[in-house]
């Protein structure tokens, strides 16, 4: 329970959270946790035949009308500034159907992506309402992401396994590590998978017992290895984001520096002279083509900026961005920038949508730490925790998605719609045991000085 004070101080009322009365049932939610691992695991490339009832398809159809048949438990659910960006995205992008260039295309190949995208949202929102619920989603989120980097891992210490390659020029190739068999993400894609596990297995498993810290240096060591072998530089840029913020953070500064040259100098030392040349590529140190593909990437973000504004008002229609680049650019490929992918898809004023509701995650986010941080108790010690994994992992997909598409990928709904769920979680469990913000600051000099007075 929580007190009428803290009810207030959080912004909601004293009768329900978010206007949510009651729980949708606990069936709903296993069903979602199995839903997450069909979707993560690929079961339909691994069990024969499995795949012909189209399961991924078949759950959210069954999580959806369980949710609708139970709406009464979560009326209000909308009202939340995250909740009515997401809508009012959905609702521009049907409205503006018609006076996209290629109306045809979206309906036909690409609005069922999005649709398998954005209901990410929608489930962690409604079915993690409580400590024990985002609790066993995290154990089969990130558990679902570990088998995904040590099955690759596994296939390529065993059988030489790599998964993909990269041309470094005269007919030459360096081999990187992508996703295992059954998977179906490349090296920059398991790369993101990597960068999204680390801070969360920082902030849960360190601060904890004996038992905690020792599975978080038995999976640390492999996956830091396999985000080498992807040779993702993307990754690796991501990896640094991540590792200021954990430093920034961190009251051992200079043990984590030990820590961090230490990790620099093996990382190093493992490394074959194409991955290092590969890396090297960052700073214009490469002799292969590599240094090239960097120039490249950044002139491909430039051509696809300029394509974007040759339909600046509402875009050329849900992803088609290969389309465009087809017929404008002669060249099919799917956008390297998510930024631009907005772009030339939503135009001006859903790109201003969809940025709109990641400011609001990240305004959610900044608000629980302002809160959890005014409370002493150590019973609040996964809230903190849990809180700084997210804000790292938010920071991380900003400077991510310049190098990765996602308006019809999985990872910014199913995290606007955990962090809303997180948020109404600590709405209902805080206890009133010290200074709370009444108001959500809306400007940075108040949220700095309201997060001053909590401490």
């Amino acid at each position: 329970m929580i007190s009428g004070t803290g009810a207030s101080a959080l912004g909601v009322s004293n009768q329900k959270v978010a206007g949510r009365s009651r729980s949708i049932n606990t069936i709903t939610f296993v069903i979602f946790l199995y839903f997450l691992i069909d979707f993560f695991l690929h079961l339909s490339a691994r069990i024969p035949g499995y795949g012909v009832i189209r399961p991924t398809l078949l759950l959210v159809l069954i999580i959806s009308l369980s949710i609708f048949l139970q709406r009464e438990k979560v009326s209000g659910w909308s009202k939340d500034p995250i909740s009515s960006s997401v809508l009012v995205l959905i609702f521009y992008i049907f409205i503006s159907l018609p006076l996209v260039e290629w109306p045809g295309s979206v309906i036909r190949n690409n609005l069922s992506e999005f649709v398998k995208a954005v209901v990410f949202f929608f489930f962690a929102a409604l079915l993690i309402d409580s400590e024990r619920r985002l609790k066993l989603f995290l154990v089969v989120f990130l558990g679902c992401q570990v088998i995904r980097v040590f099955e690759p891992l596994f296939l390529n210490i065993t059988e030489g396994y790599w998964g993909s390659r990269t041309h470094l020029g005269h007919g030459e190739f360096s081999q990187r590590l992508a996703g295992a068999p059954s998977d179906v993400i490349n090296p920059n894609e398991l790369g993101f998978v990597i960068v999204t596990l680390i801070p969360f297995l920082h902030y849960l498993l360190w601060p904890n017992g004996f038992k905690y810290k020792l599975i978080y240096l038995v999976i640390m060591p492999p996956i830091l290895y396999a985000l080498i072998l992807t040779q993702s530089r993307g990754a690796f840029l991501a990896l640094l984001v991540i590792a200021f913020f954990i430093f920034k953070e961190s009251n051992q500064k200079f043990r984590l520096i030990l820590v961090a040259v230490v990790v620099s100098i093996l990382g190093w030392s493992s490394m074959s002279s194409d991955q290092k040349d590969r890396y090297l590529s960052l700073i214009g140190k490469s002799e292969t083509s590599n240094a090239a593909t960097v120039d490249g990437r950044l002139d491909g973000i430039i051509r696809e900026f300029s394509l974007g504004l040759e339909r600046p008002i509402v875009g050329h229609g849900l992803g088609t961005t290969p389309e465009a680049k087809t017929h404008i650019l002669g060249r099919r490929q799917a956008s390297h920038n998510l930024y631009a992918e907005l772009l030339i898809e939503l135009g001006i004023v859903g790109t201003v949508i969809f940025l709109l509701f990641i400011t609001r995650v990240y305004k959610k986010l900044s608000f629980n730490r302002l809160n959890i941080e005014s409370l002493s108790s150590d019973e609040f010690q996964f809230y903190r925790m849990l809180n700084k994994s997210m804000i790292a992992v938010f920071c991380m997909y900003v400077v991510y998605s310049l190098n990765y598409w996602g308006l019809s990928q999985y990872y910014w709904y199913l995290f606007g719609g955990l962090a809303l769920a997180f948020h109404n979680i600590i709405s209902k469990n805080i206890v009133n045991e010290g200074p709370v913000a009444s108001v959500e600051p809306k400007y940075p000099l108040a949220q700095r000085f309201s997060r001053q007075v909590g401490k």
